[in-house]
């Protein structure tokens, strides 16, 4: 049933009628035990959701918001592989490619599992022959979206894992500026270029592959097979630009969900095979956990379900991300195309138009820098937005001071978002109340990341089920990829015949 035809749907919506006057300093007086109750464990992930606009009431509808959803079944029927992606036909398992060997699997999925296992022991033998080779000083990633956005946060969060001898690059944008700017400080014959597109088609990718290729070919290098291996299944494609290595996937494997997959390859270079596994450990601990725990007690489920509670009770249409940590600083950037791309629909997985809203905005930066930026808008401006820090207990450095500072900020944050100040003169006047959840992690690791990032994958999945829609496909971002091919023949042509007035305009102010 769609959620908005359940009876738990129009009961929170009476409950959040009478919640205007909620307020978190009154709750916390209310109940000593708060902070305990809206607090829970979950494989390498501490969360305090304490300091949300939630109460026990709330969270029992939403409960029951799920139960009426059909959010186990949907779920089960995720992890059984059936086809959920119901606008492709397409199973869903990006799950499957953490699961361990020896683990049990349903006897239709034996066969893909081996095929995982399979490319995994092949992709990660490259990976370790890569790390012995001295003459490979830097590794460039072309790819865009989700063949970028994984392995450059997970690279970035993992960087005192990485090896040391070893420049990563990352290159996504067909602005040429980018990938000119990368090969500046680049030698042919030290460099080792990963070209990721799963099709081997993407335009940005492409050009960005076809450019790099003639430059290392200008700059003397004539061994391709050795220094560009391909990130995709179209084997003759890459083929054709002389690349021999090549390291497929599914298309069951979405590419926001694919950094477990060889388009992990970067990752496993950088932190090795032993430490691409725990990646994929700590986040299939977490799957277990989203299949297993009772969904009182679910973290991906309560986390999805306070989604859907502040999206559409609420009103709260943005959420915002703040690591306080360094190397999670693309974590943001990451987390905006698992949601937005994933849940960022107008219809039902039936393809009807839907009466309420999905994802909300997803944005931020890493903590302490957003204090100096947005957080005054957290803290004193006319919207409220719920805020998400997440932190790491233990730091792998040995600047101690640093560390506690930046832990007491991000716990002075929080409690000034809620406690507020009072002013009667109005400018330094706080209002508090502010919501804001606390991730904590003991250490970053690749175990404790590979959890964190699977718990926001479940999360994602929980919120869309819930709104009924399929979280993926992704056919917004074809649209404006297909005009722009026909927008850039016209920019050579010149041709404006059958165009608006103001794309006609701009094309030939650009000519």
């Amino acid at each position: 049933m769609r959620c908005d035809q359940t009876a738990a749907w129009k009961a929170l919506q009476n409950h959040a009628s009478g919640f205007a006057g909620f307020d978190l300093r009154e709750a916390f007086k209310a109940d000593a035990s708060r902070a305990t109750g809206l607090s829970q464990s979950a494989p390498h992930v501490f969360a305090d959701l304490s300091k949300n606009h939630t109460d026990s009431a709330t969270e029992a509808l939403l409960l029951e918001l799920a139960q009426q959803t059909g959010l186990t079944q949907h779920r089960d029927a995720m992890f059984r592989g059936e086809p959920i992606n119901t606008t492709e036909d397409r199973a869903v398992m990006h799950w499957l490619l953490r699961q361990p060997v020896g683990s049990a699997v349903r006897a239709e999925l034996v066969e893909a599992h081996q095929q995982v296992h399979t490319t995994l022991d092949a992709m990660l033998a490259y990976a370790e022959q890569v790390r012995s080779d001295s003459t490979i000083t830097d590794v460039v990633n072309i790819g865009i979206g989700g063949s970028d956005l994984g392995p450059q946060m997970a690279v970035l969060a993992l960087q005192d894992f990485v090896i040391a001898g070893k420049r990563f690059h990352f290159v996504s944008n067909v602005d040429g500026h980018e990938l000119a700017t990368v090969l500046k400080g680049l030698k042919a014959q030290n460099t080792l270029f990963l070209i990721a597109s799963k099709t081997f088609t993407t335009l940005e990718t492409m050009t960005n592959a076809r450019s790099a290729l003639a430059w290392f070919q200008a700059q003397g290098g004539h061994d391709v097979a050795r220094h560009f291996a391909a990130l995709s299944t179209n084997v003759e494609a890459a083929a054709a630009l002389g690349i021999r290595t090549t390291f497929g996937f599914w298309d069951w494997v979405g590419g926001r969900y694919s950094m477990w997959s060889a388009i992990g390859l970067p990752i496993a270079i950088a932190i090795g095979a032993q430490g691409f596994r725990q990646l994929l450990t700590g986040a299939h601990a977490m799957d277990q956990h989203f299949q297993s725990a009772p969904l009182a007690q679910n973290l991906p489920v309560r986390l999805g379900l306070l989604d859907v509670w502040y999206r559409n009770f609420l009103g709260y249409t943005s959420r915002s991300i703040a690591p306080y940590h360094s190397g999670l600083r693309r974590l943001p950037a990451y987390l905006q195309q698992l949601e937005m791309e994933s849940n960022g629909k107008r219809v039902d997985r039936t393809g009807q138009a839907l009466p309420y809203g999905t994802s909300p905005v997803l944005w931020g930066e890493p903590g302490t820098n957003g204090q100096h930026a947005y957080f005054q808008m957290l803290h004193q401006g006319t919207d409220v937005v719920p805020l998400e820090f997440v932190a790491v207990k233990k730091p792998a450095h040995a600047l101690a001071d640093h560390h506690e500072l930046l832990l007491a900020n991000a716990i002075a944050q929080a409690q000034a978002l809620m406690q507020g100040q009072h002013d009667a003169g109005g400018h330094r006047h706080f209002t508090g109340n502010r919501p804001s959840t606390f991730l904590l992690l003991d250490e970053l690791t690749p175990a404790s990341l590979g959890a964190l990032i699977a718990l926001q994958e479940h999360r994602v999945f929980v919120s869309g089920a819930i709104w009924g829609i399929n979280s993926f496909d992704q056919w917004g971002v074809e649209l404006g990829k297909v005009l722009a091919k026909d927008i850039h023949a016209r920019l050579q042509s010149g041709d404006a015949s059958g165009l608006d007035p103001s794309t006609a305009a701009l094309l030939a102010r650009l000519r």
